[in-house]
C-alpha cells in the first residue's frame, strides 16, 4: 500500500525575507510570523522611532548650524586652547547614525505594511540605543557649549518652512495606508481608536499650519529691497588669515563693500587687529616667545608683534579646507603674513574707497594705554585719511566712555528700543541674526535706523535677510555671497496660497482613497469563504511544476503484492491523485 502525503508548496519570498532577515535576522520561512507584535517588540519601535525623530532633529540643526562652524570652533578653542575642526566628527557621526536609523525605520514600516510581526534582532537593538544616548549627550553638549546657537533654528524656519510643510504632509499622507489597514481590522479596540484620532489631529495640524508662517520671503517681487552690502568680516578669513592684509584684500576682490576689524590696543600705544585675547591661536609665538603664549595680546610692543608670523597658522591647519583652492603665489604670500596694524587697514580702505567697522577692545586695568586708547585710535584714523564719516565702531566699553566717540557713526551690538537708541546717539545696530525679527529689522529701518546683521555665510541666510530688507551683512564669506544675485526663492502670497491648498486638497483626497480601499480590501477578505480560499490556493500545475512539489511516501507490503508491483502503480496513478487534490490509500 502506498501512501501519498502532498506538502504544502510555498513561493518564494525575497522581498520578505531580505526585509525581515535584515531587521530580525529571520531570513527562513519558519522563523517569521503574522501575529500581532509582542508590547515589548512595539516598545522598541518606539524607541526607534524616536531616535529616528531625534536624529533629523540633529542632522537639521546642523545643517542650518554651518554658518556657524567657525563660531563653534572658536568656542571650542576657548574652552580646550586647542584649534580642532570639531565639526568634522560630528556631521561624520550624524550621517553614518541617521543612515543606519532611517534603514531600519523603513525596514520596521515595511513589516507593519506586509503584516509581519516585529522582532528586533538583539544587535540592532544595541546599535539603536547607543545611537539615542550618543545623540542625547551631544544635545546637552551643544546647550552646554553653544546654547545661543538653538537660534538658528526659528531664524532658519523662517526660510524652509514652506518645503519642510510639504515633506511631512507627504509623509503622514503616505502613512495613512499603515493607518487604516490598523483601523479597519474587524476587532475594535480602544487602541485602534486612540491611533486614529491621534492621526487625525496631526493631519489637522498640518492642513493648518502655514497660517502661522512667518516668512519674510513670501512677497511681491516689485516690493523687495535693493541686495544687502556685504561686509568683510576680519577680511574673507576663509581664503587668507583673519585680520591680514591678505585677507582684506581678498574680501574687497571678491566685492565686500566694507572692512571689519577687531581692534586692541599694544603696550606702547599702537592700534593691531587681533580677535582673541592671546596670540596663541594665530600666530607662532608659542615659537618665538614660548614663556609669554598665554599672556594677553595687548601686554606686548609693536616690535615683539611685528616680528610674529600670522600667517603659517593658516596653511598648516586648514581651517576652512579651502588651502588646496589656492595658488603657490598666494600661499607664499600668506605664509609671510604678519600682525596687522590698524593704520594698514585704514589706509587700504581709503585706497579702495571703502568704509570700515571697528570692534574696539579696552585694554584691561593697569595697562599704559588704558586711559589713552581713545586718543591713540584717533591718531590712526587721523593718520590713515579716512573720514569719520566712512567709520563705524562697536567700543567694548561701558555706556560712560560713549561721549568720547562722538565723532564716529556709534553702533551697539545690543537690541534696543527705538526711543533709547536715539536718546544715546546711535546711528546704526549691529545684530546677531538670531537678534533680529523681521517685524523689529522693518522698525528700526522705518525709523532711519541702519541694521548690519552677522554673521552671514550661507545663501539661504543671505536670501532670507535679503527679503526681510536689510541694508548690509557681515559675512566670513564674502565669495560666496557675491554668487547670490537673487534670493534662493520668492514666491508671492497668492502663489503660496495656491499651492498650500491645492497640496491639503489633494492630500485629503488621498487619505480618504487610502482609507476607503483598505475597508473594501478587508471587507472581500472577511467574507472570503476559507474552504474556498483552500481550493483556490490549489492550482493545476504543469508537469514542469511537478519537480517543485514534494511528497512523504510510506510504503508497507501487502499480501500477495510485492514491493515492484507496489510501486509500479504510482506512476499511472499520480495524476489522477493530484488532480482530485485529496490522498490515495
Amino acid at each position: 500500500m502506498v501512501k501519498h502525503q502532498p506538502f504544502q508548496v510555498y513561493e518564494k519570498q525575497v522581498f520578505v525575507s531580505l526585509v525581515t532577515g535584515i531587521y530580525g535576522c529571520r531570513w527562513k520561512r519558519y522563523q517569521r510570523s503574522q501575529d500581532d507584535s509582542s508590547r515589548w517588540e512595539c516598545s522598541w519601535f518606539m524607541i526607534l522611532s524616536t531616535s529616528f525623530l531625534l536624529l533629523l532633529f540633529w542632522a537639521y540643526f546642523w545643517l542650518v548650524a554651518q554658518n556657524d562652524f567657525n563660531e563653534f570652533n572658536w568656542s571650542v578653542y576657548n574652552r580646550s586652547g586647542e584649534w580642532r575642526d570639531e565639526t568634522v566628527p560630528i556631521l561624520a557621526s550624524t550621517t553614518v547614525g541617521l543612515s543606519y536609523i532611517s534603514v531600519l525605520m523603513i525596514l520596521a514600516l515595511f513589516h507593519i505594511s506586509l503584516g509581519q510581526q516585529l522582532n528586533l534582532y538583539w544587535l540592532h537593538k544595541i546599535g539603536v540605543l547607543a545611537t539615542l544616548l550618543t545623540t542625547i549627550s551631544g544635545v546637552v553638549s551643544v546647550e552646554d557649549i553653544w546654547g545661543e546657537e538653538w537660534g538658528v533654528l526659528l531664524v532658519s524656519l523662517q526660510f524652509t518652512a514652506p518645503f519642510l510643510h510639504i515633506g511631512a504632509l507627504t509623509t503622514v499622507t503616505a502613512l495613512s495606508w499603515l493607518v487604516a489597514g490598523y483601523v479597519v481590522r474587524r476587532e475594535r479596540s480602544n487602541f485602534q481608536i486612540m491611533v486614529l484620532i491621534i492621526y487625525i489631529i496631526i493631519l489637522l495640524a498640518l492642513y493648518l499650519a502655514p497660517l502661522t508662517f512667518t516668512c519674510p520671503c513670501i512677497m511681491e517681487g516689485h516690493s523687495l529691497k535693493p541686495r544687502p552690502d556685504v561686509i568683510g568680516r576680519r577680511g574673507a578669513p576663509m581664503l587668507a588669515p583673519e585680520n591680514t592684509m591678505a585677507s582684506f584684500n581678498r574680501a574687497l576682490q571678491h566685492g565686500a563693500s566694507s572692512l571689519e576689524a577687531d581692534v586692541t590696543l599694544s603696550v606702547d600705544g599702537i592700534p593691531f587687529l587681533m580677535r582673541d585675547r592671546t596670540l596663541r591661536r594665530t600666530t607662532d609665538v608659542r615659537t618665538v616667545f614660548p614663556d609669554r603664549q598665554h599672556d594677553d595680546a595687548s601686554s606686548f610692543n609693536w616690535t615683539e608683534l611685528r616680528s610674529l608670523n600670522a600667517g603659517r597658522w593658516f596653511l598648516e591647519r586648514d581651517p576652512y579646507w579651502t588651502v588646496e583652492t589656492l595658488t603657490g603665489r598666494d600661499r607664499s604670500r600668506i605664509g609671510n603674513q604678519t600682525v596687522c596694524s590698524l593704520l594698514e587697514m585704514l589706509r587700504l580702505a581709503v585706497r579702495a574707497n571703502s568704509s570700515a567697522l571697528l570692534n574696539i577692545r579696552r585694554p584691561p586695568p593697569g595697562h599704559p594705554r588704558y586711559r589713552n586708547w581713545f586718543m591713540d585710535t584717533m591718531w590712526a584714523m587721523q593718520k590713515a585719511g579716512i573720514s569719520h564719516k566712512r567709520v563705524r565702531t562697536v567700543t567694548w566699553t561701558p555706556d560712560t566712555d560713549r561721549g568720547r566717540v562722538r565723532g564716529f557713526q556709534q553702533t551697539t551690538n545690543e537690541k534696543l528700543p527705538v526711543l533709547e537708541i536715539r536718546q544715546r546717539g546711535i546711528t546704526s545696530l549691529t545684530l546677531h541674526y538670531s537678534q533680529a525679527s523681521h517685524k523689529e529689522i522693518r522698525e528700526y529701518l522705518a525709523n532711519n535706523v541702519s541694521v548690519t546683521v552677522y554673521p552671514v555665510n550661507e545663501p539661504w541666510l543671505y536670501s532670507l535677510l535679503w527679503c526681510s530688507g536689510v541694508p548690509s551683512v557681515s559675512s566670513d564669506a564674502p565669495q560666496v555671497l557675491r554668487k547670490v544675485p537673487y534670493p534662493i526663492w520668492l514666491m508671492s502670497q497668492n502663489a503660496y496660497g495656491f499651492i498650500w491648498i491645492t497640496s491639503d486638497l489633494v492630500s485629503l483626497a488621498v487619505v480618504i482613497g487610502i482609507f476607503s480601499f483598505q475597508k473594501w480590501r478587508m471587507s472581500g477578505m472577511h467574507n472570503c469563504n476559507p474552504e474556498q480560499i483552500m481550493l483556490s490556493a490549489v492550482p493545476n500545475r504543469s508537469s514542469r511544476d511537478v519537480n517543485i512539489m514534494k511528497e512523504k511516501l510510506i510504503v508497507s507490503e501487502l499480501n500477495g503484492l510485492s514491493s515492484t508491483e507496489e510501486l509500479s502503480l504510482f506512476p499511472e496513478n499520480a495524476d489522477a491523485r493530484y488532480s482530485h487534490g485529496g490522498l490515495s490509500r
